[in-house]
Formats: structure tokens, C-alpha cells, sequence
């Protein structure tokens, strides 16, 4: 079984954690990861840009001038596409983007994931986060001394508001509760920092 080193608040190191090899050492699936990715990224599209077809723009409804002996070509509407404030040809319009992805495949997704960032040393694991009150900089303190600096994904094993509060402030960090963590946030991170409780919780759901 894998190892990594668990540490405190302060950064500094209070023994090992032992992580499930079926979660943390997956072989690297990399089409299988992109393809999760895309399906996360097209799922948060929402598909709302819209255009208006010749029958929808308001007016035109007089021929603009005579059919014949004005030297130009005969027009019937002043709203055909080839017009100034005309209607839009093949426009996009409202539609959903989403790609199912079977619940197999992304959790196999996820594994490869987390395994990756284990193999690049990416993983940071914390015995807890407790903050008495909220306070930007006491959480961006703990992250420093994690050695989280940048992008971070901060991974819990339970909401808590005050924690959520104290970081949503703190430039490049992201917060989530564990299992509900995606392919995107993991690889996108620079630092993936998890209490032991998130793992052991990714562990139970993931195990099988």
C-alpha cells in the first residue's frame, strides 16, 4: 500500500497514513481522464446563447421599395439575413451540452487522477483544519505552512462554514467535500490538500 506523510496545521509532520492502492496507486489513464474532463466542462455549459432567425426580428414586414426600374436587385424584406439588423442563418440556440459519462468511468477517471498527483508528489494530507472563528489569514497561514502556495484544492470531509468562509477569499484556492471532487478540480490544482477524513472517505466510496 501507498504512504504518504500526514502533517498538523503548523506543517509539521505527525506520523504516516497508509492509502488504498485501489484509489491512490491506479495506473495513469490519460484518454480516460480527458474524457471526463470534457464531459465536466461541456456539463457546466449552459447553453443559453441565442440568435434570432428572419421570422423572429421585429419588422420588415413592407417590401422596401418596388419590384422593378430601380436598377437594383429586388429585395422583398429589409430583414433577410444579408441586411443590416437582418436575421442570423444557422445561429446557435438554446440546447444542452451535456455528455453522460457512466459512473464506472469516472470514478475510474478520479482514480487515475488522484494516483497521478500521488506520483508527483502533489498530495498533502492533514490530520484536521479547525478554525475557532473566520479568519482569512489564519487559513492562508496553514496553507503556507502546508507549503500550498497557488492553485490549491482544499478537500474536507465535511462542510464547514467556517472553514468555507476563511477560504473563499484566498486567490486560486477551491474548496470541496470529499467524495465530491472531479477530475478537473484534482488536475487543475497544484496542491490537492485533504484532511485524513476526506481520505478515508474518498476511500469507502471509491473502493470497488
Amino acid at each position: 500500500m501507498p504512504k504518504v506523510g500526514l502533517r498538523n496545521m503548523s506543517g509539521e509532520s505527525v506520523g504516516e497514513l497508509e492509502l488504498r492502492s485501489e484509489v491512490f496507486a491506479v495506473a495513469a489513464n490519460v484518454p480516460l481522464m480527458h474524457q471526463a474532463v470534457v464531459a465536466e466542462q461541456a456539463n457546466a455549459r449552459q447553453g443559453t446563447a441565442s440568435t434570432l432567425t428572419r421570422d423572429e426580428v421585429s419588422g420588415g414586414g413592407k417590401k422596401p421599395y418596388r419590384q422593378k426600374g430601380t436598377g437594383r436587385a429586388r429585395q422583398g424584406s429589409t430583414r433577410a439575413p444579408h441586411w443590416t439588423h437582418g436575421g442570423v442563418v444557422f445561429g446557435p440556440h438554446p440546447r444542452s451540452y451535456v455528455k453522460a459519462l457512466p459512473k464506472k468511468m469516472r470514478r475510474g477517471a478520479i482514480k487515475s487522477a488522484l494516483s497521478a498527483r500521488l506520483v508527483d508528489e502533489a498530495i498533502i494530507v492533514i490530520d484536521e483544519i479547525k478554525l475557532e472563528k473566520i479568519s482569512t489569514r489564519t487559513m492562508a497561514g496553514i496553507l503556507n505552512s502546508l507549503g500550498a502556495f497557488g492553485k490549491t484544492l482544499v478537500v474536507l470531509d465535511s462542510f464547514n462554514e467556517v472553514i468555507a468562509k476563511s477560504t473563499r477569499n484566498i486567490p486560486g484556492v477551491q474548496l470541496r467535500v470529499a467524495p465530491a471532487v472531479s477530475v478537473r478540480d484534482i488536475l487543475d490544482a497544484e496542491k490537492v490538500v485533504m484532511t485524513s477524513g476526506a481520505v478515508e472517505k474518498l476511500q469507502e466510496v471509491f473502493v470497488g
